[in-house]
């Protein structure tokens, strides 16, 4: 790649990479680099460039800036502009940062060795690089944070005394994906979710509550095995729902991933357990020629050891420390992207939102919010959050079919599954926990606190066993609160037409 001198940043513009602007610019910031120097990455969700009139103009890919924000057309200016209006996006400053070299970024140091941006740029070449530059440890300047905590969520900073830098990213080399501060999430961490939570079963009976949650667990465990299409045997949905209920006790770590996918698979005679030593892709094949036909391309097999320590150090620091629900999405979704074995995916990914959320406190001891069961409700969604990554990811990777129509990857991948922007999936994912909050939870207590109502003051009109209740309310509820005549003339046909009348009426006064 040639020198920084020689890189020529193009003019204005009215399409980038097949995406239309809103009116001519001049690319800037991220768009600009990756332009300039042909990075084969993931396009950011936001892209930037500078118009030529004084207002902002924004739509759902592009945010036009007045020619007042206009960076110097040069690496140091678009990479000041992208970390100053874009905060950061860590897949293209790794591919930016093996197309410039060294050399460029020791010259913006030099030329600002106290500047803010400059230092950043310095830390952050070494951290995603592995290298040392040519230059002695910072002298000068205070000590500015990596992530902008005002643009993208963090978690508290170490000084990093060669750069004066705090670092706050919040993962490690193998495993930092982020997420941007927007208004949503803004008033998604003000509602104090768990709080919430807690009052909605302060005045739950012990007994009561106990029942609530494991009709939750349950309701979750059958969820999540649907979201996959699948109906499997009611002790496997029973096995997983305890599975989901002990989440967050044991630490995450290689073993305990592995032993989750046991349960999740029981028979597992015709796959194979255990992390995949081949391609993988969420797809179908061409019926004639069996091709594989990805809309999803799971991470190459030989980056999956590091992905999965990457993913196992975030749990067990930096997911501790930022906010539960947005370090669960990075996990969750995270692991659904890697794709690291051959089946049980979904389910896990599924499950490490319970494991997250339970190890850090969130739900009321003992209750299990059915996330999954928001999920199957909003399954377009969730497939949409699911594709706002993959579709871009796809693009980049090249890869060929294999003998067993399967793909094979052939370029370096790895940064594109560590490295990725997981705001609509914290997004997604808070709208889920509210939904459960705010409404599973107080409409599964208030309905068993009902049916105990109408259990009780049947009992007072006729002697009949619980499993007899239990049935009688069934015909009920399936009937709109009356009981049929077929029901009335087989099950139920020693009631008296006297007590059906007065059993109507009880349903009816508690259940509707």
């Amino acid at each position: 790649m040639p020198s920084d001198q020689q890189v020529l940043f193009s003019g204005p513009r009215i399409v980038f990479q097949e995406r239309r602007l809103p009116e001519t610019a001049t690319l800037a910031g991220y768009s600009a680099l990756i332009d300039a120097y042909g990075l084969h990455v993931p396009l950011p969700r936001k892209l930037s460039a500078t118009g030529n009139h004084h207002r902002v103009v924004e739509d759902e890919v592009w945010r036009i800036l007045t020619p007042r924000h206009a960076p110097r057309a040069d690496l140091d200016g678009h990479l000041t502009f992208a970390l100053k209006y874009e905060g950061l996006d860590l897949a293209v400053l790794t591919k930016l940062f093996e197309a410039t070299g060294p050399d460029d970024i020791v010259d913006i140091v030099r030329n600002k060795p106290t500047g803010s941006y400059a230092r950043r740029i310095w830390f952050l070449y070494e951290w995603l690089t592995g290298s040392r530059l040519n230059l002695p440890d910072a002298e000068g300047g205070r000590y500015v944070l990596v992530v902008d905590p005002d643009q993208q969520f963090a978690r508290e900073g170490e000084n990093a005394p060669r750069y004066r830098v705090k670092n706050n990213l919040p993962g490690t080399r193998d495993f930092c994906p982020l997420v941007f501060r927007t208004q949503k999430l803004d008033e998604f961490v003000a509602m104090d979710l768990a709080s919430r939570a807690r009052a909605v079963i302060a005045d739950v009976p012990r007994d009561l509550l106990a029942r609530t949650a494991a009709f939750l667990l349950l309701k979750d465990s059958r969820s999540s095995y649907a979201i996959e299409g699948e109906r499997p045997p009611q002790d496997r949905i029973q096995r997983w729902g305890r599975a989901i209920g002990e989440a967050g006790r044991q630490p995450l770590d290689r073993d305990e991933l592995l032993r989750l996918q046991r349960i999740v698979i029981g028979d597992a005679r015709f796959i194979k357990l255990g992390f995949r030593d081949e391609g993988g892709f969420v797809g179908e094949h061409d019926r004639e020629t069996r091709m594989p036909l990805p809309d999803h391309i799971s991470a190459r097999h030989e980056d999956l050891p590091a992905l999965t320590d990457g993913m196992i150090a975030f749990d067990h620091s930096a997911s501790r420390h930022s906010d539960p629900i947005v370090s669960a999405a990075i996990l969750a979704f995270g692991f659904v992207y890697i794709h690291p074995f051959e089946d049980g995916n979904g389910r896990l990914h599924r499950y490490l939102i319970h494991h997250v959320l339970a190890e850090r406190g969130f739900n009321p001891p003992g209750v299990v919010f059915p996330v999954s069961a928001a999920i199957l409700e909003r399954i377009d969604e969730y497939r949409t959050v699911l594709e706002s990554y993959s579709a871009r990811l796809l693009p980049v990777i090249e890869w060929e079919p294999t003998e067993k129509f399967n793909v094979r990857i052939l370029n370096d991948t790895g940064d594109f599954y560590r490295f990725f922007d997981a705001t609509p999936h914290a997004e997604f994912l808070y709208s889920c926990v509210q939904k459960t909050i705010e409404e599973d939870l107080p409409s599964e207590t208030a309905f068993l606190r009902n049916y105990d109502a109408f259990r009780s003051q049947v009992e007072a009109i006729v002697d009949m066993p619980d499993r007899t209740i239990d049935l009688l309310f069934r015909f009920l509820q399936q009937n709109g609160g009356n009981l049929s005549r077929r029901a009335r003339t087989d099950e139920f046909k020693a009631l008296t037409d006297d007590e059906t009348a007065r059993i109507e009426h009880v349903f009816a006064e508690t259940m509707i």
